[in-house]
């Protein structure tokens, strides 16, 4: 099935192969380098695996994917029959994921608008899913645009990584680096702030600060109408006892999504990751 506004993404945003199939959302993988192999994020590299090499403290680094595999994505969506593209991507702050696909845009057959959304897993991805029900609806380039800005002002993210000293080793954790020192000997509950990951609260045990996060996501997703999708790294239960307790909680709660984080992600926060996005409908 063509679609005059075709949606593009990155491999970060972490959405369900069915629900891309079902929209017809390309994405566009990260690649995750392994001591001397560089690996695609989805098809060459499992969280598990990376989950694995983190615990042997192996070399892990990541890399944007490069304009020339985005140019190859536009072309393909262009002889599909697409007459324009939305290509929304990962947190500049976090990746030059960005910079590539703008670069590849400048030479793409079809119009390209490259969407910056601040947002990353699935804080991203329902960005995308947003922009592609748009177009699903015969919605206009502007439009798609419009409904993936509109849904990233509203969504939030936060979560909770057993230690800081991955998110250090990247350079990822921003000004959160001021409070390095003493948050290392806590448990830090994190939130993506202005594109950027930022220390929110330091609480002294796992469990305290799990318990913690679930009263910061009751009260974030209030009564409204809301999604969100529960991220994890190598702790399913956790994260599927935590996602029942929010399917109580949350009167709102209309799509609920648990899955593990690829191993870009993973790469940065390491082993028992648990994340929460709150994305208002």
């Amino acid at each position: 099935m063509s679609r005059h506004v075709a949606i593009v993404t990155d491999s970060t945003a972490h959405l369900p192969h069915q629900t891309m199939e079902r929209h017809g959302i390309t994405s566009v993988p990260l690649t995750v380098v392994l001591g001397d192999q560089a690996l695609e994020e989805g098809t060459e590299i499992s969280a598990r695996s990376l989950a694995l090499a983190l615990q042997k403290r192996h070399s892990v680094t990541t890399s944007r994917p490069s304009p020339e595999v985005f140019a190859a994505a536009y072309r393909a969506a262009a002889e599909a029959g697409a007459t324009a593209i939305v290509s929304l991507h990962l947190s500049a702050e976090l990746s030059g994921t960005y910079d590539a696909a703008l670069l590849a845009a400048k030479h793409a057959p079809v119009p390209v608008r490259v969407v910056d959304t601040g947002m990353v897993a699935m804080a991203l991805g329902f960005c995308a899913l947003a922009a592609a029900e748009t177009a699903d609806a015969g919605g206009s380039l502007d439009e798609a645009v419009a409904a993936a800005e509109k849904r990233a002002e509203g969504t939030s993210a936060y979560f909770y990584v057993d230690t800081l000293d991955y998110l250090r080793r990247g350079g990822r954790i921003g000004a959160a680096q001021a409070l390095l020192g003493s948050a290392l000997a806590v448990k830090p509950i994190l939130q993506l702030d202005g594109g950027r990951i930022e220390l929110l609260e330091k609480v002294r045990t796992a469990s305290k600060a799990i318990a913690r996060l679930e009263e910061i996501v009751a009260e974030r997703a209030g009564v409204g109408s809301v999604d969100i999708a529960v991220h994890h790294l190598s702790a399913p239960d956790r994260a599927e006892a935590l996602a029942e307790r929010l399917r109580e909680r949350i009167p709102g709660l209309i799509d609920l999504h648990v899955s593990e984080v690829g191993a870009v992600i993973g790469a940065h926060t390491g082993p028992g990751l648990l994340g929460v996005v709150i994305s208002p409908r």
